[in-house]
């Protein structure tokens, strides 16, 4: 096991490594235009520059925590919301009669259909932005809930009802211990999903954030900070990822050993 997920690791670093190599030989043999792929050198010296000096009157840091302020406030609305009303709509058919229409209603439109609308109603600050955001952020969640619920083997349930149990002991020592790993896999898909949303977020009346930066930075051409922006998101995306997937380790240990 330890050999493996050492080998797994040199493989991902490798992948990293060649592919920062490869666009460092592409930028220095000139292969394409300057403004459409900056040289990693251009790209590190805008970080420095804005990191020192701010993007437009704000601090890089600013840009960062308005945008983590919109993500993470919504999923924490998905958290709360999402999964419990996941788990009851697969364990009770009612609801989910009730709840389900109106998701499948909306999941499939993009989010810049219905973006207008939560401006009109919350305004134009962080609250149509946060709204837009729990909303792409909820459908993926709520569905992975149920669907866990949905693959509970009945036996287990029978078995309990057996021994003596009754629904609301049911429901939170057998089904939602069950459905633990789905639960983790409705959230990481959830902040992916909220994640790309952001620069949708922040395309109407914003003056700060990462999404904006690279939005803003592309009007006037400056692939060196689209780039960084983009940078800047994947890696602060792998590093919420890996905290849902520490928190996952460490109330799931069981997963992947059945």
């Amino acid at each position: 096991m330890a050999k493996r997920i050492r080998i797994e690791k040199i493989l991902t670093v490798s992948t990293i490594a060649f592919l920062l190599l490869l666009w460092f030989i592409v930028t220095e043999l000139h292969l394409f235009s300057d403004v459409l792929v900056p040289s990693p050198y251009k790209v590190i010296k805008s970080f420095i520059e804005i990191a020192r000096d701010g993007y437009k009157e704000n601090s890089l840091l600013t840009h960062l925590g308005d945008s983590m302020l919109r993500l993470l406030g919504s999923f924490f609305l998905v958290i709360v919301t999402a999964v419990p009303l996941g788990l009851i709509s697969g364990y009770n058919s009612r609801v989910a009669a009730v709840i389900e229409p109106i998701i499948e209603f909306y999941r499939p439109l993009p989010p810049l259909a219905y973006y207008t609308l939560l401006v009109l109603w919350l305004g134009i600050d962080n609250s149509s932005k946060i709204a837009l955001l729990y909303l792409a952020g909820f459908a993926p969640a709520y569905i992975a809930c149920a669907s866990g619920v949905k693959k509970i083997r009945t036996d287990y349930i029978d078995g309990a009802y057996t021994l003596g149990a009754n629904s609301r002991q049911i429901f939170f020592h057998v089904i939602f211990p069950a459905c633990l790993p789905d639960i983790f896999i409705g959230l990481r898909t959830a902040m992916g999903v909220a994640y790309t949303t952001l620069v949708a977020a922040e395309m109407v009346a914003a003056v700060t954030g990462i999404g904006w930066m690279v939005l803003d930075a592309s009007k006037f051409l400056r692939s060196d900070i689209i780039f960084l922006g983009i940078f800047i998101m994947g890696i602060t995306g792998i590093l919420i990822d890996g905290v849902i997937r520490f928190f996952e380790h460490k109330v799931v240990p069981w997963k992947g050993k059945e």
